[in-house]
């Protein structure tokens, strides 16, 4: 029997918070702003694209949950279109540390929107949704424990499937390691409550 993975993902969402719900006195809830910069394919050989957007953050000392929005609008004039994409990933957060420096992996589900409409005249907006999971390692510097600032790094639409899918293929290790399509600087503020 095989699972779907936005099935598998609300399961995760549900778990997390669950967990993060055990320990209320504990946890802390914060709202922020980030930048990121996007490489939409790493088989191509073009330069990332900047993204602005925000997320919550929701958890404990050792685990939380972050659910972020980005958003990247583009103009095209020469084909008169504009391009929209608004990722939205949940990422389940495992802290090594606790105090004012704190590694972090992390890793989830996100859900990638891609609109094109015209710039002018007749037309119709085309829109697209893809799903794929992430996963990645970061660093939370936390002067106070009511700010925070983030940085992380995240292979996009990982995938332990099909080597069509493969980036980098390492012999004798085919669907062992995973491989990924895309990849996500990201840098940001929080502030916690």
């Amino acid at each position: 029997m095989r699972v779907s993975p936005h099935r598998l993902a609300a399961a995760l969402c549900v778990g997390v918070v669950s967990l993060v719900a055990v320990t209320p006195a504990a946890a802390q809830f914060g709202v922020g702003a980030r930048l990121a910069w996007v490489k939409g394919n790493s088989r191509v050989d073009a330069d990332s694209v900047r993204f602005v957007g925000g997320q919550i953050r929701i958890g404990s000392p050792r685990l939380a949950i972050e659910v972020a929005l980005d958003s990247h609008s583009e103009e095209l004039p020469l084909l008169n279109q504009k391009v929209s994409e608004r990722p939205i990933q949940t990422s389940l957060l495992l802290k090594l540390a606790t105090g004012s420096l704190q590694p972090y992996l992390l890793a989830g589900p996100g859900w990638y929107k891609r609109s094109v409409e015209p710039l002018e005249g007749p037309g119709e907006k085309l829109s697209t949704t893809e799903f794929g999971w992430h996963a990645g390692g970061g660093l939370e510097v936390r002067p106070n424990r009511h700010v925070g600032v983030h940085g992380d790094y995240r292979y996009t639409f990982v995938n332990f499937g099909d080597d069509g899918d493969k980036v980098i293929g390492l012999p004798g290790l085919s669907g062992i390691l995973p491989r990924h399509r895309g990849s996500m600087w990201t840098l940001g503020a929080t502030v916690y409550f």
